[in-house]
């Protein structure tokens, strides 16, 4: 989530949910490495393609050291066309992340 998006909300809802599951488990919680530089449009009116386009080069790794040769997992709240997912781990496996796998809390569903 961009920064102006996150002070206008107040919250981050899939860093909330990751400190759920945190206290459940064993796993750290490492934020802040995953960063959104860009402040793009919102997903939820766009189409597959426009998803896609939209999110590329939205992010980036910083303290990159936290996470090289690590296995991450990566929590989004929301999996549409996954091109958020996509485009985070293929981000984190850039900078150096052993392994990502992805978890998502939802599913949207749409009908075509």
């Amino acid at each position: 989530m961009h920064n102006k998006k996150k002070r206008r909300r107040g919250f981050n809802q899939s860093e909330e949910i990751a400190r759920a599951i945190v206290e459940a488990t064993s796993l750290p919680l490492i934020s802040e490495v995953l960063i959104k530089t860009k402040n793009s449009r919102a997903q939820v009116d766009l189409g597959r393609k426009e998803r896609i386009e939209n999110i590329k080069n939205c992010f980036a790794v910083k303290n990159k050291e936290k996470i090289e040769g690590k296995k991450i997992l990566l929590l989004d709240d929301v999996y549409t066309t996954g091109s958020t997912m996509n485009e985070c781990a293929k981000v984190l496996k850039e900078s150096g992340a052993k392994e990502v796998i992805g978890l998502t809390v939802a599913r949207e569903i749409t009908q075509g």
